[in-house]
């Protein structure tokens, strides 16, 4: 509400306007006064301040006069009345992209659905639900009684839902009523005005009052056929805009449907709109839509749309303002001729722009559609204007989710709406009318469609006509009125003339001699057979729901078929003559006349006699249908004819009629569309069959498929093409048999029901092979509601196999269930019924049974259906029999294939059951099948019996496959026989049987043979399989990792126990190092090589990345150019640079080839830089395809050669504070001498308490040295190699090997690398070592020693430079500036490049040196104590609490850690007091521990030397743990030791530790300290229901952008932050380019490197790098252990953990490139994708 000045104001105006004579003209009169000061005053809009003003000068006063009083006032009044309750229907409005739910156990229709908030708080939230997304216009159907069997309300909108559904009165008081009343009629008819306000139109004087200005603006609408680039060209050239503006208009005009783009004089405008029109034009040959307004109608229609929003929010403070306002709205309008409001809104719909729609739209859900009574009435008008609304609708270009069309899902899914638009309405009729006219320009000279050359576009339009259809027919009506019944039968003969149009339509005439030059179009036919398949059966279902309806709906349908002049036979009636009987039919041969695949009026005509079966009616049918035209036979002649079309195309016949004909013949079988074609066929053709003479039947079916003559024996040829067809024409024949008379799985065909039928359709799959649910779902046809009934018969005849960490659930067949399995299923496609049939028997061959594949026993047919199976015992079928099984027993190959006989024993097994069940049944003496007994007689030729020739094929070589088959049918012919003659089938088949039992022990025995063989390959293959994997990176995560215990790790000797053990890395005591890198193998040339110093040059893949995996800040970036950085790594590891390997080793020389190759070859490959950078020498490896950057050279370790008496007499001289002096007096000397001189005081000021005045500047070599290794030329070219890429790579810089931080960066790598690996390790709770694969282990010793001999490649003056910079953290050097203090650095990195920079200090100018074995031992002992010693001060101040476990270490360390705490404490201020010693030792134990790891890690790859053999356990605790790692680091178990052993030279570093001013300020919390031990990252933790994942996705706001629109957000998994991706909103700029918000994102949160979850999609996102990134499955699984990507399915998704893991060690691993590498090398790309916007 506004200020209280306007208030006043408001009121007057609200007085006034009360007093008028015309109260709604003083009302407008004041609107169209004020609008124009207020909108289109400015070329560009300023909304914040037209927002203020509009609610000042106008909403305000209209609020006053419709509450009469202060508006607040009059709200608070109209709350506390009850009849001021608002409705207890949600109605939210879907946006577009919205999750919304479907109860599949509760909603009456799949259209009914709940906005996220109302279905987290409903009972549905428990049951069987769907969600998916919205395509936008749809609203909440929470509250609506009609919608949800149970539970229609939420918790929120629970109270009174009854009450608001069914108020119908108004009830507002008088005066509020009429107040509302007024102002409802003058808003609406001004926002309608408005809104059907043409272009031409005049300004009424009215409008112009006021109006001084002649304005005008040049506005240019939305369409959907340009696209934006053709826009923003236009617009560039018509009003000289640049790029970005024109972007910008293009933008807006795409979301709100229009926008001015010039404001200016008439004249201006219309040559804006001639140049706009002129260059769209020429582009598409349709120009773009451009209108000139007035200002003032743009001001008035700007107003309008904010009326509309205005007028939803007072509409939902009382159920009285929203009847008022439906009363208005459909308030019939002054002229009789004039339509209501809502009428005129709704047909001009399709000329309004987007904005203006979604505003009416919203407007008509918030009132019309939310009162009963209301929405009934509106239904009426909607049902009145639909033909003219779709006409729209089709001739407008956009989207249906902006149409008025779109509103139909909200009328006629309502069951009680639905009934009263069929019986008022005729609403079926009406659809089906438009539809008729909409395709009426399709229709051929003979009333038939033919859609050659139709327009896609509008045919797709016309299409989603049917869904009104379908939403009609939805729900079933439980009672029939006479006025149902009579309209419900008008839209079925309307129906009916629909169908007739497409009996017979696209006929097709086999192709002779030349191919087919043009495709004929077939798509649209079987689009509409689609889109017809639910509302046929739709039609059935209310035909069968009366008895009456469907007998009269038969009688229709039958008249329409015998109306029906399609496909008449051109030939006068022939006799045929076959085993003594005579067929009198007309000829019709398909290979040679037309014929069509579309016959819907016959296939309706059998469903609905099958339904007239099952309701027990067909003895009412002679009442409406006279039974002299009821000729079944010649119903079937149709069906017939596709059934042999089929055939013949598969045959080969119709080659050369191209692959239109193939397509259809596909879909005509196909899931899709079978149940209303081929399977409503069958069923025409087993109505026949149950009618006609079975032998006549027959016969007809050979002259159908042109195999009379054949089987008459007056055909012969010796054209092989012509044989074959006849053999594949013949198989074809046999199986249309089959299904007759074995498919009888169909209610009213015989006594089954819709769960028997598809637990049938279930195991016949789950036979082909084990299946996961979706998979199962696609091969299962759908109902009206999309539902299969799976999860009903699931469970009874399949087990579910959980999946494991890739791949998902399977469903496999219960062993009980294979009985049921038929071979010659008719749902089976041909590949299917080989997979099947070889499944089966593979199975039974491992089960030991035998390989016949038996016909199941079929349920009994229904009594009108029981004729059928006379067609097993007629003359004509035991003919066709014995002649095909003839012509295999004469061995006549080419007239016999073995798929025929496969088919003709099964027919005489299917006979052979059927005998043997009636003859269990009944009397022998009641039983007239006599298959068996015709079987056995000789032929009407006295040729041999069907059984004879039975016989003979046991015997035959060229029919072993069958034999089992035969042998079978043999004992069921005894079994029959026994069964006639009342005896014992034992007796009688016992000679038979010893056989068979010999030959079933023999086959065992073998089986158990070739089990025990297999299982011997398969050991041999499983060792080779496991050496293979432990080679392999991620590929073959979910195999068990090698280098257990036992084993010996990668490239080692086990003849180390020939040496004297000593498990010591560091100081005088180190042990010895077994033998270096065997002889290696390059994977290019196959060539065996020893690593050796001067051998040439041996390297490994590697992949050199920037990451952030252990970073304590995430989002924080490292520069070289701030701080003391990449010298000193922060503690917090923002960013490091990680160096991986997959352990492959080739020869530099043949490695540089490949590359070079590579080089080549992929620049040449479409879209090659998606998958590998080139230009930063990026390539796969040749074996593993792992993604690499550069190769680390193989270095061969230095053989420690000790002399333990030596190193121990070193050791009584070279003490720590000795030490100490003699590195200090080297590097004293060797700066310059000037320098030194300059400085010599205060450098004695600084170190006095360490400085020796007898220290030599040469006494470093005193202790010994050696000259360093020389490496061949190619090594130490591979050392510049590697080296410059990890350069490169970490400092994101360009190549310089030169710069003097290559070898710090070196160093870094090698200690990042091991911080990691060690992290990982922690993590799975592995190990420490021998838990590494092979390939790890190898990588990181390499890297190891590649960061060791780096050195010599670089200037040894720059090296000194760092070493003297590092060591300044420790002890006090002279001249050094900048120095961190030890909270500012991560001491682990110190210490790798202390360690490999020292030997640099042993270089003399003309000579060079290193340190010797002991000098090494040495140097190593003294800087692993000093950066220990150091590391527990660090943890001491960085911790910030007292917890820890007491009891730890025993009460001398105790004591020790309290002394050492004492004396920090004494040198710092604000550490905590009065902390116990055991709880300081546990906490630095627990700190100092990774360090520690770390630490072993290293030294084991520096020297060699093998680690105590419990490290290689993971039982083992942390303190048994820090026992043997100080042990192997030639450290004191109490570590506080070492500070009281060197008390003297340690106490003055604690005090100069503790001095500086950093330690000062992170104590007062002015800088951020890293805790010890550091955090480990993980990926965030995710919520286990995915709905509560959509939940959070769906209050999501963009943090730049105010609107509505459909958004992607996407969570980041490295640290929860939810972004708005693929959205200009929220692009930015990154180094001068536009990138997207998780590009953006992931440059600063993982270095590059990002992994993003897509919650709308339900798919991960990888990425690495801007140009790079690719999908990867989402951690959640359906309850079938499946992804669901896209949502598509839709089912309750669960995080799956041990996917989620996958995808942490994925990141852990440094893995994630790879991936991206390997998916997009698989994957073709023909388009980018643009991962930058992502």
């Amino acid at each position: 509400m506004a200020d209280g000045e306007s208030s006043v104001n408001g009121l007057q105006l609200c007085t006034r306007w009360w007093e008028a004579s015309d109260r709604g003209a003083a009302m407008l009169h004041y609107i169209l006064e004020q609008v124009p000061h207020i909108y289109c005053l400015e070329a560009e809009p300023q909304p914040v301040e037209e927002e203020q003003q509009v609610r000042e000068h106008i909403l305000h006063p209209l609020e006053c006069f419709l509450f009469g009083e202060d508006p607040s006032v009059g709200l608070q009044k109209l709350e506390h009345k009850s009849f001021g309750s608002s409705s207890q229907q949600c109605g939210r409005v879907f946006k577009e992209g919205e999750t919304v739910y479907s109860c599949r156990d509760c909603a009456i229709d799949p259209t009914c659905v709940l906005c996220m908030d109302c279905f987290q708080n409903s009972v549905h939230k428990g049951h069987r639900y769907k969600m998916h997304a919205s395509s936008g216009g749809g609203f909440c159907d929470c509250g609506d009684l009609e919608a949800w069997k149970t539970g229609p309300c939420c918790s929120q909108h629970d109270l009174g839902t009854s009450v608001a559904m069914e108020t119908d009165d108004c009830v507002l008081e008088a005066e509020l009523q009429e107040r509302a009343q007024t102002l409802f009629q003058v808003l609406l008819c001004y926002i309608t005005d408005l809104m059907v306000w043409e272009e031409g139109d005049e300004l009424s004087e009215e409008m112009k009052h006021g109006m001084n200005e002649n304005t005008y603006y040049c506005v240019l609408y939305n369409d959907e056929h340009h696209s934006y680039d053709q826009v923003i060209y236009a617009l560039q050239r018509a009003i000289s805009c640049d790029h970005n503006e024109a972007h910008t208009h293009t933008a807006l005009i795409d979301k709100e449907g229009r926008r001015a783009v010039k404001r200016g004089t008439l004249r201006t405008c219309q040559q804006v709109k001639d140049l706009i029109r002129s260059n769209s034009e020429h582009i598409t040959q349709q120009a773009l839509r451009v209108e000139i307004l007035h200002s003032a109608v743009m001001a008035h229609q700007t107003f309008a749309l904010r009326l509309g929003a205005w007028l939803q929010q007072i509409i939902g403070y009382s159920v009285g303002f929203r009847q008022v306002f439906c009363q208005v709205a459909l308030e019939p309008g002054a002229d009789d001729d004039k339509p209501c409001l809502i009428s005129r809104l709704m047909l001009h719909d399709a000329r309004l722009y987007k904005g203006a729609r979604k505003i009416i739209h919203e407007l008509i859900f918030c009132s019309l559609l939310m009162e009963t009574e209301y929405k009934k009435q509106f239904a009426m008008k909607f049902t009145e204007h639909y033909k003219q609304l779709q006409e729209d609708f089709i001739s407008d270009d956009h989207e249906r989710n902006v149409s008025v069309t779109a509103l139909s899902v909200q009328i006629f899914t309502v069951p009680t709406l639905a009934r009263q638009l069929i019986e008022e309405g005729s609403v079926i009729k009406v659809i089906i009318d438009t539809v008729m006219e909409m395709l009426r320009e399709h229709l051929d000279n003979n009333q038939r469609f033919h859609f050659q050359g139709y327009n896609s576009d509008k045919f797709f339009r016309v299409q989603v006509i049917f869904h009104d259809l379908r939403y009609i027919l939805i729900s079933k009506p439980t009672a029939w009125t006479e006025q149902l019944r009579g309209k419900f039968l008008e839209g079925f003969s309307a129906f009916l003339g629909l169908l007739n149009c497409m009996q017979g339509m696209e006929e097709v005439k086999r192709q002779f001699g030349q191919h087919i030059e043009v495709e004929p179009e077939w798509e649209a036919g079987f689009s509409i057979q689609i889109q017809l398949r639910h509302i046929l059966s739709m039609f059935q279902d209310w035909c069968s729901s009366d008895e009456r309806v469907l007998l009269l709906a038969f009688q229709e349908c039958h008249r329409a078929l015998l109306r029906c002049t399609n496909q008449p036979f051109h030939s006068e009636p022939t006799d045929s003559y076959m085993c003594k009987h005579i067929l009198h039919t007309r000829p019709y041969k398909v290979s040679q006349e037309p014929v069509s695949i579309h016959l819907p009026i016959t296939r309706l005509l059998a469903g609905l006699y099958v339904l007239l079966c099952r309701a027990d009616a067909v003895k009412y049918l002679p009442d409406f249908v006279d039974p002299d035209h009821l000729d079944f036979s010649a119903f079937a002649e149709h069906p017939l004819r596709c059934v042999v079309l089929a055939a013949e195309v598969s045959a080969e016949m119709w080659r050369r009629n191209g692959l239109s004909l193939v397509s259809q013949v596909y879909y005509y079988q196909d899931v899709k569309c079978r149940d209303e074609m081929f399977d409503k066929d069958i069923i025409m053709l087993q109505i026949a069959a149950s009618k006609m003479d079975p032998n006549h039947f027959l016969m007809l079916v050979l002259l159908r498929f042109e195999l009379f003559e054949v089987f008459n024996g007056n055909c012969s040829s010796k054209d092989q093409e012509l044989l074959k067809q006849w053999n594949r024409l013949t198989e074809e024949m046999l199986y249309l048999l089959i299904i007759i008379v074995g498919e009888r799985y169909v209610p009213g065909i015989s006594n089954v029901t819709k769960q028997d039928v598809t637990m049938r359709e279930v195991i016949h799959l789950l036979c082909i092979e084990p299946m996961a649910h979706s998979s199962l779902v696609k091969g299962l046809p759908e109902n009206e509601s999309h539902e299969t009934g799976l999860e009903s018969v699931i469970a009874k005849v399949a087990t579910f196999k959980k999946p494991g960490v890739s791949g998902h659930g399977l469903y496999e067949l219960k062993k009980e269930c294979l009985k049921e399995f038929n071979p010659f299923f008719y749902h089976y496609t041909k590949s299917q019924h080989s997979k099947a049939e070889d499944a089966q028997k593979k199975r039974r061959a491992q089960d030991g049974s035998d390989k016949a594949l038996k016909p199941p026993v079929p349920p009994p047919f229904a009594p009108d259906f029981s004729c059928i199976v006379r067609l097993l015992c007629c003359d004509v079928f035991i003919h066709v029999l014995r002649r095909v099984l003839q012509r295999a027993v004469e061995e006549r190959c080419t007239l016999w294939s073995e798929a025929m006989i496969q088919r003709a024993l099964h027919l005489v097994g299917q006979a052979l059951i059927e005998e043997k069940t009636q003859l269990e049944a009944s009397n022998v003496d009641e039983v007239t099948f006599d298959f068996s007994h015709k079987a056995r007689t000789v032929g009407s030729d006295h040729g041999k019996s069907l059984f004879h020739f039975l016989s003979q094929m046991k015997t035959l070589p060229s029919l072993d496959a069958q034999k089992d088959m035969i042998n079978w049918l043999l004992q069921m012919f005894e079994i029959v026989k026994c069964l006639r003659e009342k005896s014992s089938p034992s007796a009688v088949c016992s000679v038979d049987q010893t056989k068979p039992e010999e030959s079933f022990q023999d086959r065992k025995r073998k089986a158990e043979a070739a089990k025990l063989h297999r299982q011997k390959i398969m050991a041999q293959m499983s060792a080779m399989q496991k050496n293979f994997i432990e080679t392999h990176k991620m590929l073959y995560d979910n195999v068990p990792e090698s280098g257990s215990q036992g084993e010996p790790a990668a490239f080692m000797d086990c003849s180390a126990v020939e040496f004297e053990e000593r498990h010591v890395a560091v100081g005088p005591q180190q042990g010895v190092c077994p033998a270096d890198w065997e002889a290696l193998t390059c994977i290019l040339c196959q060539e065996e090589q020893e690593v050796q110093a001067q051998a040439p040059a041996m390297v490994l893949t590697a992949c050199v990345q920037r990451s952030t995996v252990l970073t304590q800040y995430r989002g924080k970036t490292l520069s070289t150019e701030e701080g003391s950085y990449p010298l000193f790594m922060p503690p917090d590891l923002a960013v490091g640079t990680h160096t991986g390997s997959c352990g492959h080793v080739m020869h530099a020389t043949c490695w540089q080839k490949y590359f070079e190759a590579v080089q080549n070859t992929t620049r040449n490959r479409l879209h090659a830089e998606l998958i590998i950078d080139l230009e930063n020498g990026e390539y796969m490896c040749p074996l593993c395809k792992s993604l690499c950057n550069t190769v680390v050279p193989l270095i061969p370790l230095e053989p420690s050669k000790l002399n333990y008496e030596s190193a121990e007499l070193v050791g009584e001289v070279l003490t720590l504070p000795r030490w100490i002096q003699i590195v200090l007096a080297r590097i004293k000397g060797l700066r310059p001498a000037q320098r030194a001189n300059s400085n010599a005081d205060m450098g004695k000021e600084e170190t006095g308490f360490l400085q020796d005045d007898q220290t030599d500047f040469r006494s470093i070599h005193s202790f010994g040295v050696q000259p360093p290794p020389k490496y061949s030329s190619s090594i130490t070219e591979m050392l510049v190699v590697c080296a410059t890429t990890v350069h490169r790579v970490g400092l994101q810089t360009a190549p310089n090997e030169l710069c003097p931080h290559v070898p710090v960066m070196t160093w870094n790598t090698c200690a990042y690398t091991i911080q990691a690996i060690e992290n990982m390790l922690q993590e799975e709770g592995k190990a420490l070592f021998g838990s590494l694969q092979n390939r790890q282990l190898s990588g990181l010793k390499a890297v190891v020693q590649f960061s060791a001999v780096q050195r010599l490649k670089s200037s040894q003056t720059v090296i000194q430079k760092h070493f003297t910079d590092m060591l300044a953290v420790l002890v006090p050097v002279p001249d050094t500036e900048g120095t961190p203090s030890v909270l500012e650095v991560d001491f682990f990195h110190l210490l790798v490049g202390l360690v490999l920079s020292i030997p640099a200090l042993y270089q003399e100018e003309n000579v060079d040196l290193q340190p010797s074995a002991i000098s090494s031992a040495y140097n190593h002992l003294h800087l692993v104590q000093l950066l220990t010693m150091a590391h527990i001060v660090q943890v001491l101040l960085s911790s910030h609490d007292t917890s820890g476990v007491i009891g730890g270490g025993d009460e001398e360390e105790a004591k020790a850690a309290e002394a050492l705490y004492s004396t920090v404490s004494q040198h710092t201020e604000g550490l905590r007091s009065g902390v116990s010693g055991s709880m300081i030792a546990d906490r630095v134990r627990r700190g100092v521990l990774p360090f520690l790891r770390c630490a072993a890690l290293f030294f084991n790859c520096l020297t060699g030397v093998p680690p105590p053999e419990a490290l290689s356990s993971t039982a083992e605790s942390t303190d048994s743990q820090m026992t043997l790692l100080c042990s192997y680091l030639a450290l004191p178990c109490n570590l506080f030791q070492l500070f009281q052993e060197h008390r003297d030279t340690v106490t003055p570093l604690v005090q100069r530790w503790c001095g500086n001013e950093a330690i000062l300020k992170a104590l007062k919390g002015e800088m951020n300290i890293v805790r010890y031990p550091r955090k480990r990252n993980r990926l965030i933790d995710l919520p286990e229901d995915y709905s509560v994942l959509l939940n959070q996705a769906s209050h999501f706001k963009c943090p730049k952008s105010s609107d509505d629109e459909r958004k992607h957000p996407t969570l980041c998994l490295f640290c929860g932050t939810m972004l708005c991706s693929q959205s200009p909103c929220c692009h930015v700029q990154l180094d001068g380019e536009e990138v997207g918000a998780c590009t953006a994102h992931a440059a600063s949160c993982g270095a590059g490197v990002g992994m993003f979850l897509r919650v709308r999609e339900c798919e991960i996102v990888l990425m690495a790098s801007r140009t790079r990134g690719s999908t990867y499955p989402a951690p959640y699984l359906d309850d079938y252990g499946e992804t669901d990507p896209q949502l598509g399915r839709g089912n309750p998704l669960h995080l799956c953990p041990e996917r989620y893991r996958k995808l942490q060690q994925l990141w852990q691993q440094h893995c994630i490139l790879e991936e991206i590498a390997r998916s997009l090398e698989v994957l073709n790309v023909m388009f980018a994708f643009e991962w930058q916007m992502l």
